[in-house]
């Protein structure tokens, strides 16, 4: 087969590990005047454009001026079908889930409406830098079918699921133990590992579903080797409360889904804002991971997620949107959050932390580092290009930057979907800024 090569220049910046284990020096690589060359959809070589070069005779060459090129963003935990819901106001958690949420989510019983949602979302994540998430469907199978079905004409690395809920919830939104565990099992066989794609056995959270649902979601995640599991985890402390009187056996919320066997490699669990130490314990010797969602948090009132706490632990944590209760696709938007989140707890988040948050912390998170996060040789090549000039502040503010922290540490502060220039997903041009 005749190579397909392409290579572009620009200043590239990738993450080379967690700054929290090797410190920040070393946690990073950044060319300048760089060049990364990508053949076959996957990073063949990434280096010094002047070392690079005169090695790339015939090959097509695409020059970005004052930009900077990073590996695509990563989104550990969002929900399409709340595209349309998103910034509604004025509830927290429980409140808010059956004034918006669940009225939204009946229309996904309708797969065309499913199908124009994802679309719009899918749009949406490209615009912001964003080429692989963790991604809760509604309870109906065609919602999936239909993000699958988008997300494959793309060539997207992405992992959707079913969500499983058999009670507290409306009844047009519940499906039953058994209903839930066959529909799950026949989305699985048709869409897990088909292309760049995986499923999640996704069941809401400990109290919509039954002991007897969570069995079968146990039983489910056991069966296939690399699914996922994806849910939600010690959000609100309401929430927290409700879960203790559903399951008072249980030694706590964490230990429901331990029960249950829906903890372990390839688990992610979004929110953990108020977990103790034993449950961070516990994560992290499973290899479970916690999505990071800091305009959620904060714009539902769900408390300070700590960051620290769970790095002292060893858990694996990503950087998760949560959109419709985050306020914003953007990562950028959530690492601006996040750095406010540590602040109000007396810490700091350091711009290549954020980075790592956004990319190959995310890849850790759901152990697709092996694919994804960096420019390490062999990757899939999904990256996304930064436009230092996106607004006139922005770009007056990187011509007063006199280091690369500084203006990576601006373009989390100021930047948006504006910033990206292009986004790419295995080595095709996916979005460009008009």
């Amino acid at each position: 087969m005749t190579a397909n090569v392409q290579a572009y220049r620009a200043a590239i910046l990738h993450s080379l590990a967690d700054p929290a284990v090797v410190g920040v020096e070393q946690s990073y690589e950044y060319f300048e005047d760089g060049v990364l060359v990508i053949e076959n959809g996957q990073v063949a070589r990434v280096g010094h454009a002047a070392e690079l070069l005169p090695s790339l005779k015939g090959i097509e060459l695409t020059e970005y001026r004052d930009a900077l090129i990073t590996p695509g963003f990563i989104d550990t935990h969002i929900h399409y079908p709340q595209t349309g819901m998103i910034a509604s106001y004025g509830e927290q958690l429980l409140d808010w889930l059956n004034t918006y949420t669940f009225p939204t989510e009946r229309q996904f019983a309708d797969k065309a409406h499913a199908a124009d949602v994802a679309s719009i979302f899918l749009k949406e994540l490209l615009r912001n830098g964003t080429t692989t998430a963790l991604v809760f469907g509604s309870v109906h199978k065609q919602s999936v079918d239909a993000f699958f079905e988008a997300a494959e004409a793309l060539n997207l690395r992405m992992i959707a699921g079913k969500v499983l809920m058999d009670r507290n919830a409306p009844d047009y939104l519940t499906d039953t133990p058994e209903s839930g565990y066959a529909e799950s099992k026949e989305l699985i066989e048709r869409w897990h590992g088909k292309g760049r794609l995986h499923y999640a056995v996704t069941p809401r959270f400990a109290p919509t579903s039954t002991p007897e649902q969570l069995t079968l979601a146990g039983q489910l995640f056991q069966e296939y080797p690399d699914l996922y599991m994806h849910t939600h985890l010690s959000e609100n402390r309401q929430e927290i409360e409700w879960v203790k009187q559903l399951f008072p056996e249980r030694g706590g919320y964490l230990d429901v889904y331990d029960h249950f066997k829906l903890i372990g490699a390839r688990s992610v669990f979004a929110h953990g804002v108020h977990l103790c130490d034993a449950e961070c314990q516990r994560l992290a010797e499973t290899g479970s991971a916690v999505a990071f969602c800091p305009t959620s948090n904060l714009f539902l009132g769900s408390g300070l997620f700590d960051l620290n706490k769970l790095e002292r632990h060893g858990v694996r944590v990503g950087l998760g949107t949560d959109v419709g209760a985050g306020t914003s696709f953007s990562q950028l938007q959530s690492l601006n959050e996040a750095y406010k989140v540590m602040q109000l707890q007396g810490k700091k988040l350091d711009p290549f932390k954020s980075l790592y948050l956004a990319t190959l912390g995310g890849a850790n998170a759901l152990y697709l580092d092996d694919k994804l996060g960096n420019f390490e040789s062999g990757k899939d090549a999904d990256f996304v290009v930064l436009d230092y000039n996106a607004t006139p502040l922005i770009s007056y503010r990187m011509q007063q930057a006199t280091s690369l922290a500084e203006k990576l540490f601006a373009l989390t502060m100021l930047g948006d979907d504006r910033a990206i220039k292009e986004t790419f997903a295995a080595g095709q041009s996916v979005h460009r800024r008009d």
